[in-house]
């Protein structure tokens, strides 16, 4: 019977482990190979996808150290190389440890000539294997396979360790529980159970309820009303007379609950009970209340049914009072409000919205009121983008902040928009080393480290490829290659297979501007602030980060996308389109091929890390988490720091201890190297005013570009100031500073000391500013008569 009862609990883990709300950490894999080759890497690529943690072992003893260590849920043995190790010895020294029950073990085998008789798996089973797979050094074979494994045995497994969880504590609680099948046979009660009815288990498991002797105090209907409710798949409850073994009846509060599993159906009973004391004589009101069968009681059933819920106890009492007890419900209502309110998983908004209704008690109406427009707000999902105005005041802020801010799905299209990648790049011959640099080219780079630094003579100079010459210098400069203990040969191939992938025909977004956003990047993460406040990693992964941080732009924004029903658009739920795709690109494109794999080297947990960092500093780019990013940023780091300058004693002592505790602490690295990338990528108004003037022309000309498009395509035209006949460029630069780039820079300028880029900044808002006084519309002042 015992068998049999945990046969059912694998039939009812769902019921039990959904109700329970578990939450499962990331899958681990224990991958035992004792040599590295194309099957191990497949794996643990494959784990990599499917975000699981891997480790690797390389010997028997390795393995079982570090499965002890680490419990995995799968593992998996190379089974094709016994000169190494036997697969099966190593199998059941894994299986001879106790948390080896709940994991799954998986043997990869040769594959076998096709004229050979498929081998018997019963040798492997015997050992304490899973399963078998057949060697598959293809990623996506590898996937499939440990994905298969998640959704199968893992998730079983997960759930009897669940169960286990339920049945430890059902053995520790105070209320009799009794568990019977959709018959009626009785398999599972507690110890409480045991010490009320006076039955040891062992007497009651495999029996049918109805051979258990009855209490004659129950009325004689009692009985049928009960079966008929909770075969209707409904919860009863009431008082019930139960017979304990000594011959004595016992009055009792009882919950049965319907359990409904396989197929749909009914398969379990749970019946919770509790002594019931007779207070009051009123058990004869309630016994009257207690019916739930037929249509006019089944309210009386569901009101029942929740009163148990709101009160930790209950009595006849509170129960048979319903109805004249308004205010004793009001409060029981009032206690409940509270008791979720105090509940310590809530987000901080809720506890913000908490707040303010509890002061909106106390408040004149004229402050309540004032307090409902409040919560009206914080229960808005855009907390951090301000409300623009009406289209009259100010339409080139509005088209403008609109079209980057916006998934812009005015009118979603049957037209399929997909970019092509243009992949015709001038083939100038990549450099062996940095000393095989072109003189001019190297003597242009000498200045890097100078914001100043000309872009524009970077890219004629080397025919539309500075990113890869740029990026050697400035990678070489902060040590990644020792860092990633990779080669200058494969960082040099690394380099070429990323200029690649942009688009030399976008006017703007190609590698040039990542080599602007790369220098600019470098150039923040000298600053002495900057430099203080992150470690090398963060460094490399900035530098990665702003080199692939628009790599494959079409040359069209997101709104465009998503209007457009682009596959990429489909692909990303039309959510921070561009950014996921240059994220998810770069490193698909990075681990594609050895000769360019900058991560092949690194420790894997090391990976990992960086591999986060990268993502979330590319999708920091995306605006329509802007002024979050940048309220965030202040809130954090900007005002403490403030706050602690205030107070010291001396300017010596200003950038003291407290203040790298607030720049070092994890979640504020988080806000500097996503402000940092945000700055570096929206720097063009704060360099020198020719390549301010440059970078203008080259993004309006791709918005008139999408403009044009658009019209062409009959699609929604997301900005339409940039029509090329009519815009005024200096009023877009004016709304584009006012609006992102102003407060940003300020808040940057107070953390990391910019001075010179916010002369620029405010030389440059006067040129435009000039410009849009004389009427003009152009990127530069008529010519003088």
């Amino acid at each position: 019977m015992l068998l049999d009862m945990n046969d059912k609990m694998v039939s009812a883990t769902e019921e039990c482990v959904g109700p329970m709300k578990l939450t499962q950490e990331p899958i681990q894999v224990l991958l035992v190979f004792a040599k590295e080759d194309s099957q191990s890497d497949a794996f643990w690529w494959a784990c990599d996808r499917a975000g699981f943690r891997c480790n690797i072992a390389r010997t028997p003893e390795s393995a079982v150290d570090c499965f002890l260590d680490k419990h995995h849920e799968i593992i998996v043995i190379d089974g094709r190389h016994s000169r190494y190790f036997e697969p099966e010895a190593v199998c059941r020294l894994i299986r001879a440890t106790k948390p080896s029950e709940n994991t799954v073990i998986l043997a990869v085998l040769e594959q076998q000539p096709a004229d050979q008789e498929e081998p018997s798996v019963l040798p492997l089973l015997c050992a304490g294997f899973s399963r078998r797979f057949v060697e598959n050094s293809s990623v996506s074979a590898c996937y499939n396979e440990l994905i298969q494994i998640e959704h199968g045995e893992v998730r079983c497994q997960f759930k009897l360790r669940a169960c286990n969880s339920a049945f430890t504590a059902l053995e520790h609680c105070q209320e009799a529980v009794e568990i019977t099948s959709e018959d009626h046979i009785i398999q599972y009660v507690n110890p409480a159970f045991e010490r009320m009815m006076g039955y040891h288990k062992g007497e009651l498991i495999g029996k049918e309820l109805t051979e258990l002797p009855k209490s004659d105090k129950n009325r004689a209907d009692l009985l049928d009303t009960i079966n008929t409710c909770i075969k209707k798949g409904k919860e009863w409850q009431g008082i019930y007379y139960a017979r304990k073994k000594s011959g004595d009846s016992i009055q009792q509060h009882v919950r049965i609950t319907p359990v409904i599993g396989q197929g749909g159906k009914i398969r379990h009973f749970v019946a919770i009970k509790r002594p019931h004391f007779d207070n009051n004589n009123q058990v004869h009101k309630l016994n009257k209340e207690e019916k739930c069968s037929g249509e006019n009681s089944q309210s009386e059933c569901h009101s029942l049914r929740h009163r148990d819920r709101r009160k930790d106890s209950i009595d006849a009492r509170s129960i048979s009072s319903r109805g004249s007890d308004a205010p004793s419900l009001q409060n029981r209502r009032y206690s409940s409000v509270a008791r979720i309110h105090s509940m310590t998983i809530e987000a901080p908004i809720t506890k913000v919205i908490n707040i303010i209704n509890a002061a909106q008690e106390s408040s004149p109406v004229t402050v309540a009121e004032a307090l409902d427009r409040v919560l009206e707000i914080l229960r808005t999902t855009e907390l951090y983008s301000p409300q623009l105005a009406s289209k009259e005041d100010d339409p080139h802020t509005n088209d403008l902040v609109g079209g980057l801010m916006s998934d812009g799905l005015r009118r979603l299209s049957g037209n399929e928009y997909v970019f092509c990648k243009n992949m015709s790049q001038s083939q100038l011959a990549i450099p062996v080393t940095l000393n095989d640099v072109p003189p001019p080219i190297a003597e242009m780079l000498n200045d890097e480290e100078c914001w100043e630094f000309n872009i524009m003579e970077l890219e004629a100079a080397t025919h539309k490829r500075p990113l890869t010459y740029l990026g050697l210098k400035i990678f070489t400069s902060f040590g990644v290659c020792e860092f990633l203990s990779c080669s200058e040969a494969t960082l040099r191939s690394w380099l070429q297979l990323m200029e690649a992938s942009y688009h030399s025909s976008n006017s703007y977004h190609n590698s040039t501007h990542a080599a602007d956003v790369l220098h600019a990047t470098a150039y923040f993460l000298r600053k002495e602030r900057v430099k203080n406040s992150l470690d090398q990693l963060d460094e490399v992964a900035a530098l990665i980060a702003a080199t692939v941080h628009d790599v494959d732009h079409p040359g069209r924004t997101n709104s465009f996308l998503c209007n457009a029903g682009s596959e990429l658009a489909i692909l990303y739920n039309d959510t921070a389109v561009l950014e996921s795709h240059h994220a998810a690109l770069a490193f698909q494109l990075t681990i594609r091929d050895s000769k360019s794999n900058i991560f092949k080297n690194i420790d894997r947990n090391q990976f990992r890390t960086l591999r986060q960092a990268i993502i979330d500093m590319v999708l920091a780019t995306e605006m329509t988490r802007h002024f979050e990013h940048v309220s965030k940023f202040v809130n954090s780091i900007n005002k403490p720091m403030a706050a602690i300058e205030e107070t010291s004693t001396s300017s010596l002592n200003s950038d003291c201890e407290g203040q790298a505790n607030i720049r070092n602490s994890p979640e504020n690295r988080l806000l500097i190297k996503r402000m940092l990338i945000k700055c570096a990528d929206v720097a063009n108004p704060c360099r020198p005013l020719e390549l301010c003037i440059e970078w203008a022309g080259r993004i309006s000309e791709e918005y008139f570009a999408q403009t044009d498009e658009e019209k062409r395509q009959g699609l929604p035209v997301v900005m339409p100031v940039f029509d090329r006949n009519t815009c005024s460029v200096p009023k877009s630069q004016i709304s584009f500073m006012d609006y992102f780039i102003t407060d940003m820079f300020d808040a940057w300028d107070a953390f990391a000391s910019l001075p010179g880029l916010m002369e620029h900044l405010s030389e440059n808002y006067n040129y435009w500013k000039g410009l849009d006084e004389m009427k003009c519309k152009s990127l530069r002042p008529p010519p003088a008569s």
